[in-house]
């Protein structure tokens, strides 16, 4: 299933390892708010600490477009490492030139470096072949372990490995071997649910899982637009009306592969404390929108999940970050933590919904990439994995 080589593979010892790592993490008044993408990275770092390498991380963090800005520092990061690590961590304040290049010098087997945010140099997102060049001759060897940031051909992410040949991290290893097992080899039946306001971003994703899938389950303000393309009144509720008729050639194609909600919870305005009804999908009034789906949908959807065997799940099924309207995506994260399916989940907000749920342990794999693991369910290979050696 995964055929690149992995930090297994090759020999660290006395080497300078050069990680690219996803440490894009929140920070709040410059403290890590949740540290799940470095707890990820952390079986990798330790490994290569254990058979003696003396290791480089870099990442980017937010957006800083390009030039310096002590709002997106991985400076607060290096720091929180240290606490988790019984290794010496050390923090460079920049990723290549002189500070990177002392730091690399002075390191010794057995201790980190963190690099400042690849972010700071337009020509990371660029993949600028000097500025690859520079990163790469910080180190040995290289290894990718980013798996949020392996749909983008970065300097980081691909650039490097024009100058070091690469492998893979336990992590990148085991986010392919869980998102490309589950779309080329599900166990069945197999059960998609995708969510989220809008069609377009996961048109390729839908045709690509109704291929595949058993059936996928629909949610968030995306059904909003296949509701229409059926002539069904919408009112004021989120409608991507540029799809309809995108939306129109999926149903047509998808038979009864594809599911709609049957009702939903309607609000007389976009907030919190608006009035709500639950009513069925036909009957929307006039100046009322669709911020949730209902009791029956979720039933019905939880009945789905709870006969497959395997599940996908991407988006949540209403306006999550309104407490009122998150309903649906809890009632189809308590559907997923149940079933005995082996489940995956991706992108920020399901993510979210199984850890506020406090069920994050009872589902098989939490994906750390967002945008990379929509685009694996697509089917398009990623130009980070592409870049590493093959077996």
């Amino acid at each position: 299933m995964f055929n690149k080589k992995t930090i297994r593979d090759i020999d660290v010892k006395g080497k300078k390892v050069l990680v690219r790592v996803d440490f894009n993490v929140p920070l709040n008044d410059g403290a890590v708010g949740d540290d799940t993408r470095i707890r990820g990275a952390l079986p990798t770092i330790n490994y290569l600490l254990e058979q003696g390498a003396a290791v480089i991380l870099c990442s980017h963090l937010g957006r800083p477009k390009g030039k310096a800005d002590p709002k997106y520092s991985l400076k607060p990061v290096a720091e929180y490492l240290q606490k988790l690590v019984p290794n010496k961590v050390y923090f460079a304040s920049d990723c290549i030139n002189e500070p990177a290049e002392k730091g690399v010098e002075a390191l010794k087997p057995g201790e980190i470096l963190v690099l400042e945010n690849t972010r700071y140099y337009d020509a990371e997102e660029k993949n600028d072949m000097a500025f690859a060049e520079k990163l790469a001759n910080l180190a040995d060897l290289y290894v990718n372990d980013a798996f949020g940031t392996a749909h983008r051909a970065h300097a980081s992410t691909e650039g490097v490995t024009h100058y070091k040949s690469g492998v893979a991290g336990f992590l990148l290893e085991k986010e392919i071997q869980y998102l490309s097992g589950a779309v080329e080899d599900p166990k069945r039946p197999f059960v998609a649910i995708l969510g989220g306001a809008k069609i377009s971003d996961k048109i390729g994703v839908i045709k690509n899982l109704l291929n595949k899938a058993d059936k996928v389950l629909i949610g968030g303000g995306m059904a909003n637009t296949f509701f229409k393309a059926q002539g069904v009144e919408m009112a004021d509720s989120l409608v991507q009306d540029e799809a309809l008729e995108t939306a129109k050639e999926i149903l047509a194609a998808a038979s009864d592969k594809l599911v709609l909600p049957v009702d939903v919870v309607i609000a007389d305005k976009f907030e919190n404390d608006a009035a709500t009804k639950e009513i069925p999908v036909e009957d929307v009034p006039a100046g009322w929108r669709i911020l949730d789906i209902g009791p029956k949908t979720i039933e019905a959807y939880s009945k789905l999940v709870a006969g497959a065997g395997t599940v996908v799940w991407n988006g949540p099924m209403g306006v999550f970050e309104l407490p009122n309207f998150a309903k649906g995506t809890f009632g189809v994260a308590k559907a997923v933590a149940d079933s005995n399916a082996i489940s995956i989940i991706g992108g920020g907000d399901s993510v979210a919904a199984i850890q506020e749920s406090g069920l994050a342990d009872k589902v098989t794999h939490i994906s750390t990439g967002g945008g990379a693991s929509l685009e694996m369910l697509e089917g398009i290979v990623l130009p980070g994995v592409a870049a590493l050696e093959d077996k």
